[in-house]
């Protein structure tokens, strides 16, 4: 499904569709474009980075929002929105029908100029975790002399029930009370398993959260754009994770494009790199990011000695485990983080470098298949690869020296030492070297291990009986920015 979402925005196969924003100017932000390379998009940053500043950017793009929902006028304080300006490009196909729409939003004499498209925007913010309890709107229900009168009980899809109860990990009943006298005011009810019931009113926040929005966005027509701010509010998070799962489905089903802000890692997981922006402050990056990376761009770090940027989550294991072998000591002197590819690994080195507000320094780390790419920065060092990925390089390492070292591996996986023999046969099964895929498919042959079992397995035994002075290397090359001249830690 990502790869078939990913096409259709590269064809522009949508009959509406936010293609990209770029602020020139809006507050801190020149001439900074973000664009919608997949139709489920996150914008992660600080607190103040301006996430919600190009999510209202977004919301502006067309007539049924307001700008004072984003963007309200204070004459005392906001005296600097003169001369904002907002550029679109989108698709809508009621006016062109095979070309991009260029448009404009601008605040200028006091008031915001724009050409406006059609489209239905729905918009989902933090109020919607308020609990039903403190909002005045619901109190009606609680009163003593409440009567259902003229009210309907409705009942929820089985398919829309199917999908809340997916994502809260529940397995319960939901209907909602419509009373026409309150403006069809919606209050909801539950029925668990056990045939206990109980109403809105004893919701948790995010359970509340999850049925009013899937109940709308259910209904809502195809292409439209939601937006929602702070994606994870009230939930757990790996409701989080599975609401997320659902907006990329909703996506493809829809043909809706959503775009959320957050702070939460699990938030990201299901996305690929290209819908992820990075938001902070005067800049915005694309790509597999690590939230905590983040605040270390800016400075905002602990006091470690060294921070190491790499380009994902394989390269961090490879460095953490060399450090845990090798030098304990030294682990705790370094910061690792994941910068998304090789691009932010020397943007962020650089960046931070030359930051005075950076009380460390900071190194990179770019995996070996880079190729003929260069990132002129003698702070970022080459992993070991011989051209190719650390998970590949490391990979077919171990599946070399196999017969040497089969029964350690099979003990370093959670195997007898006698199943080296088995171990090594399932290894050399696996010919299809698939970067992302690798060890799950060693995992899966194996009886179903955690791929992060079967990557710590093939990681310490290559540098402990493999490549010990390829590891040493790296080690020297983080021990050299860390100590002092006498050889002890700074």
């Amino acid at each position: 499904m990502i790869e078939s979402l990913k096409e259709r925005v590269r064809n522009l196969n949508y009959y509406k569709y936010l293609v990209s924003v770029t602020l020139d100017p809006l507050r801190g932000f020149r001439e900074t474009t973000v664009k919608f390379d997949f139709p489920v998009t996150a914008l992660i940053g600080p607190n103040g980075g301006g996430k919600s500043t190009f999510l209202g950017a977004s919301a502006l793009a067309y007539g049924s929002i307001a700008p004072r929902r984003f963007f309200p006028k204070n004459n005392v304080f906001d005296t600097s929105m003169t001369g904002w300006l907002i550029k679109y490009l989108v698709i809508d196909r009621d006016i062109r029908k095979h070309e991009t729409i260029q448009r404009t939003a601008s605040f200028r004499r006091s008031r915001w100029n724009r050409k406006a498209l059609s489209r239905d925007v729905n918009i989902f913010g933090i109020a919607r975790t308020v609990p039903a309890s403190e909002q005045k709107t619901f109190l009606w229900f609680a009163r003593s002399s409440f009567d259902v009168g003229e009210a309907t009980i409705e009942d929820m899809s089985a398919d829309t029930l199917d999908r809340v109860n997916a994502i809260l990990g529940l397995d319960s009943t939901y209907k909602a009370l419509v009373h026409p006298k309150e403006g069809s005011l919606q209050f909801l009810g539950a029925t668990k398993n056990d045939d206990s019931r109980y109403s809105e009113f004893h919701f948790g926040a995010g359970e509340s959260s999850v049925l009013r929005m899937l109940y709308t966005l259910e209904s809502i027509p195809d292409h439209s754009l939601i937006l929602i701010e702070e994606v994870e509010n009230g939930l757990h998070p790996r409701a989080t994770l599975r609401f997320v799962e659902y907006l990329i489905d909703l996506a493809a089903r829809k043909k809706a494009q959503v775009i959320f802000t957050t702070h939460s890692p699990e938030a990201l997981k299901p996305l690929p790199g290209e819908a992820i922006w990075a938001v902070l402050g005067d800049t915005a990056i694309q790509g597999e990011i690590d939230i905590f990376t983040l605040r270390t761009i800016k400075g905002y770090v602990n006091e470690s000695k060294l921070i190491i940027y790499v380009e994902d989550d394989f390269a961090a294991k490879v460095l953490e485990h060399l450090l845990r072998l090798l030098h304990f000591q030294l682990r705790f002197a370094v910061e690792i983080h994941t910068a998304g590819g090789f691009g932010n690994v020397c943007r962020f080195t650089t960046e931070h470098n030359a930051d005075p507000a950076s009380r460390q320094k900071a190194i990179g780390f770019v995996d070996g298949d880079v190729g003929e790419d260069t990132c002129a920065n003698e702070m970022v060092y080459v992993l070991p690869g011989n051209g190719l990925s650390p998970e590949k390089h490391i990979f077919l390492r171990v599946k070399d020296r196999l017969e040497e070292i089969k029964g350690l591996l099979a003990v370093k996986l959670g195997f007898p030492f006698e199943k080296g023999d088995w171990v090594a046969e399932v290894i050399r099964s696996i010919t299809e070297l698939n970067t992302h895929k690798l060890y799950l498919r060693v995992g899966e042959r194996l009886g179903f291990l955690e791929r992060s079992v079967v990557e710590s397995a093939f990681i310490s035994t290559w540098i402990e009986k493999i490549d010990l002075d390829d590891a040493r290397h790296i080690l020297l090359s983080i021990e050299h920015h860390v100590t002092d001249t006498s050889g002890n830690l700074t």
